[in-house]
């Protein structure tokens, strides 16, 4: 999923830079902004729904972590240690990989309002003087 939105961050970068250009340029169609916005709030979406299920995954492997930290301090077994360690390394990833995910999706928000405002800027360029 990193490699995905790392690929679509690009992309939308390049998308934007395209349009932003021409944005007074007549041959930019209304109908391509809203096709682009429309696209980029299907891809939000899939994102905040990963971002959802990483932070659950990521909370109980936190809270785990703190209940295996209680018992390696209450009772210093090799088990309780072992667990403890074991858990801290699956939730680095976990915690590296939901940072990953929340950034890019506050980028694709920020790409979005980018494509708003230029929605609004083409509209604005194509009214008729005087309205």
């Amino acid at each position: 999923m990193e490699e995905r939105l790392k690929n679509y961050v690009k992309w939308m970068d390049g998308m934007l830079a395209e349009l932003e250009n021409r944005s007074q340029d007549s041959g930019i169609q209304r109908a391509r902004l809203e096709k682009e916005k429309n696209e980029l709030l299907v891809q939000i979406g899939f994102y905040q729904h990963e971002r959802l299920v990483h932070l659950i995954v990521t909370v109980l492997f936190a809270l785990l972590s703190m209940l295996a930290l209680i018992w390696v301090t209450v009772s210093f077994t090799p088990a309780a240690v072992a667990l403890l360690l074991l858990f801290f390394v699956l939730l680095v990833p976990y915690i590296r990989h939901y940072y990953i995910l929340e950034n890019g999706t506050q980028k694709l928000y920020r790409y979005y309002d980018r494509l708003e405002a230029l929605f609004d800027l083409y509209a604005d360029a194509n009214k008729p003087a005087g309205q």
